[in-house]
């Protein structure tokens, strides 16, 4: 009979660098697909508009996507958004350290990927969303929308004739959601 172990935050940190990501989920890995240029660019928009806000406003860390934040213990989950926001008040009374950002996120930002099903968003948003997370964004290049999730609440689409908003977690947060997307 074979016992089989599962994979602890502290083993994911420590693993060697293979050239791939890897988040954990209940003490199982699972290995991330490198993203796109497509995906890259979107990221890297947004990131700095949101950086932008935040240093501006002293609202907190902006995190970018190989910031792994670990949700659950025994079995652990450590998750890693493409973009991700913290905010000042936190940072301050935990601090930021070399390891794991304990807990979850203010704001988690993914940006779908070819290779995404609805299950496995679903699934994310749901673990973000349960651990605490106030804000979770899904980003659609295909459909050029981002979807906006939060505890007790509907979901928001805003398409790229609206402006995304940071209501609580971001506040005075605006950004038309066009400048992230590519020319057609």
């Amino acid at each position: 009979m074979s016992v089989r172990t599962q994979t602890t935050a502290e083993d994911l940190f420590n693993m060697p660098e293979d050239g791939f990501r890897y988040e954990l989920v209940n003490g199982e890995l699972r290995k991330m697909t490198p993203a796109g240029s497509q995906h890259g660019a979107i990221v890297a928009k947004l990131t700095a508009a949101l950086v932008d806000h935040a240093e501006a406003h002293n609202l907190g860390e902006v995190f970018g996507a190989e910031t792994g934040f670990r949700l659950a213990r025994d079995p652990d989950t450590v998750l890693a958004p493409d973009i991700a926001f913290v905010a000042r008040g936190r940072i301050a009374s935990i601090g930021l350290s070399e390891k794991f950002w304990s807990g979850p996120p203010d704001l988690a930002v993914e940006v779908l990927s070819p290779s995404d099903t609805v299950y496995g968003s679903d699934q994310k948003i749901e673990q973000w969303l349960s651990a605490g997370t106030q804000a979770v964004w899904v980003v659609n290049p295909k459909r050029k929308t981002v979807t906006v999730y939060s505890p007790q609440a509907e979901p928001q689409i805003v398409t790229v004739n609206d402006l995304l908003e940071g209501q609580g977690v971001l506040p005075g947060f605006r950004y038309s959601i066009v400048k992230m997307f590519p020319k057609d």
